[in-house]
């Protein structure tokens, strides 16, 4: 009989060791928290997760061994990633100071609406092609063919979660007073700093190859 248990905690040893890695999702949470507060980064975690699902979805379906087989499709993926995270990073190189742009000194940016930070985490990971790569990679190695659709699914249903939950967290920390009232003096050069970081994620999304 199949042991579901052992090969579970293999794929989640794997996707916590993937989500906690530094990547675009981290610091799409990061800038969120520190520039728009915790209800912004927490809608962007959702949706970060959410993107976690579509991997999912098409690797069950078998569209991901398409996308990892298929030079074109890859390509469309990868620079279609690259492109989005490169728009993140020159908006936030233009972030100018606080007090330029609000009426009060000191006052942050408007808030996003909740649908805008969802969205915003879900194309940042969707639009991952590294992600496409890990999820087709995690089904193929670490899943036996042979394991029920039923039991992949509640693999997936979990990673999706524990997703949402791991950058819920960063959310909480990353927004606490103490932390915010630190950034917020200097905040436009942390912003610009982070436009630089995802310029460099787009970069690397673009030079992504099929191995």
């Amino acid at each position: 009989m199949h042991d579901y248990w052992l090969e579970f905690s293999k794929v989640a040893l794997a996707h916590l060791l993937a989500v906690a890695s530094p990547g675009p999702d981290f610091a799409i949470v990061l800038k969120q928290s520190l520039t728009h507060g915790r209800r912004t980064a927490i809608w962007t975690s959702i949706g970060i997760g959410t993107g976690i699902l579509l991997h999912i979805t098409y690797s069950l379906l078998g569209l991901g061994l398409l996308i990892h087989s298929s030079a074109t499709w890859f390509t469309v993926v990868k620079y279609a990633g690259a492109t989005y995270i490169a728009w993140l990073g020159v908006q936030a190189l233009r972030t100018k100071p606080y007090e330029a742009t609000a009426t009060n000194r000191g006052a942050a940016p408007a808030l996003p609406k909740p649908h805008g930070a969802f969205a915003t985490g879900f194309l940042t990971n969707a639009l991952n092609p590294k992600a496409t790569l890990f999820f087709i990679s995690l089904f193929v190695l670490l899943v036996s063919p042979h394991t029920p659709k039923l039991i992949q699914a509640a693999y997936g249903l979990w990673m999706t979660l524990a997703t949402m939950a791991w950058f819920t967290l960063v959310s909480v920390l990353f927004t606490r007073e103490d932390v915010r009232g630190r950034f917020l003096s200097h905040g436009h050069w942390i912003d610009r700093a982070l436009g630089v970081v995802f310029l460099a994620f787009a970069l690397s999304l673009a030079l992504a190859t099929v191995r």
